[in-house]
């Protein structure tokens, strides 16, 4: 009966309430107290310019591959080393390259093939056969009290051989599939792309061979500590290859030897433009291939 009336009594201002809730709501107001509201001017959000969508900036470059009907093209902006405060334009970049599903467990295991397949341990140990010595029984079979023993170079001894023990030289070799290294250069050149450490330049020209303009300009780009600049062809400018000739931070390669451990132990990827083309030509063309890229008849079939 107690609870009864007690539901009674209340269940009016329980309406009440819920009514003036409900119309506070559907007329755009604040579900809460004023004294819990964040304050606007608190809050800001640090951009460090533009996006390049948004700039007005001419596109000077557009991707030479199609793009599938239901995704849209990614930008960013083109830059020169000839001057610190240079933009000079807009490009797009294809998102099957530069904006893939961030596949973490790919990128890890690519990596460590990187690592390991062209390792070779030479660790090597003797066995009983191997080590000096230990030609003659030590002491009778029977007699003398103690355990039996028929060489003193046996594992159990001290100085003796050593059992299951490695056999070197060892090859760690094993070849992932082609579409697996693929998606592993894609994720990263992703991945370096969203953290926005990926850079576009026009080409390598600069206006000086002193390292220390090279350091400046990447100091003032907020490039980070270690910077890759990537290029298609071999023969790079001189002047390019003497501010990095002795540098321990800044690194240059052409773009046929860009990995993904290169790509992961620098901070900074800096691409040419000629390099995004050949990277979006060639990580493309696997997307489509069906027939092998070597014929079985080799020797090797999983050749790289």
């Amino acid at each position: 009966m107690l609870m009864a009336a007690l539901l009674r009594v209340c269940r009016p201002g329980c309406a009440r309430d819920f009514g003036s809730r409900l119309v506070s709501v559907l007329s755009g107001g604040n579900e809460l107290p004023a004294n819990l509201l964040l304050q606007t001017n608190i809050i800001k959000k640090e951009r460090k310019g533009p996006a390049p969508i948004d700039a007005g900036q001419p596109v000077l470059r557009k991707c030479e591959i199609a793009i599938p009907s239901h995704l849209k093209p990614r930008q960013a902006w083109l830059e020169s080393l000839q001057e610190f405060d240079e933009k000079l334009g807009v490009v797009e970049l294809h998102p099957d390259v530069f904006a893939v599903p961030p596949r973490i467990d790919i990128l890890h295991e690519v990596a460590i093939w990187q690592k390991n397949f062209k390792r070779i341990s030479h660790a090597r140990v003797k066995t009983r056969a191997e080590v000096r010595g230990g030609g003659r029984k030590p002491w009778k079979q029977k007699g003398s009290g103690r355990a039996r023993q028929g060489s003193i170079r046996s594992p159990v001894w001290r100085g003796g051989g050593i059992s299951h023990g490695p056999r070197g030289p060892t090859s760690y070799y094993y070849m992932l599939p082609m579409k697996v290294r693929v998606m592993g250069l894609k994720v990263a050149l992703t991945m370096k792309f969203a953290q926005d450490y990926l850079h576009i330049i026009d080409s390598l020209e600069m206006p000086s061979p002193d390292p220390e303009y090279l350091r400046d300009l990447a100091l003032h780009r907020h490039w980070g500590d270690s910077v890759l600049i990537v290029d298609v062809n071999e023969d790079m400018p001189e002047n390019i290859l003497a501010a990095t000739k002795n540098s321990k931070t800044i690194t240059v390669i052409p773009v046929l030897g860009l990995n993904v451990h290169s790509m992961l132990k620098h901070e900074t990827l800096v691409l040419t433009l000629d390099a995004v083309n050949l990277l979006e030509k060639k990580l493309l063309w696997h997307d489509t291939r069906f027939s092998p890229l070597y014929p079985f008849k080799l020797p090797y079939r999983d050749f790289p």
